[in-house]
């Protein structure tokens, strides 16, 4: 198959998302929207552990330096092949 022969797979309805910017957003402000602080999960204790921007990665309960991100709430949905 050339190369003039191959057509691009259209999506199932969907939108297209991120045209013309590739998919990439403004960077956020964490501390403009009061969303400063996220939560990780520390890999020693499994206590929830806020960080904020510029602060140590450690856990504030056992000193451990693994933090894990917490799994988002939003459901993930993927297409199959």
């Amino acid at each position: 198959m050339s190369r003039e022969e191959y057509q691009v797979p259209t999506g199932s309805g969907s939108p297209a998302v991120g045209t013309g910017s590739f998919g990439a957003s403004a960077p956020r402000d964490y501390a403009a929207d009061g969303g400063g602080t996220m939560y990780y999960i520390c890999g020693d204790c499994s206590v929830r552990v806020p960080l904020e921007k510029g602060a140590a990665i450690r856990c504030q309960k056992c000193g451990a330096r693994v933090l894990y991100k917490e799994r988002t709430k939003r459901m993930v949905q993927f297409e199959a092949r």
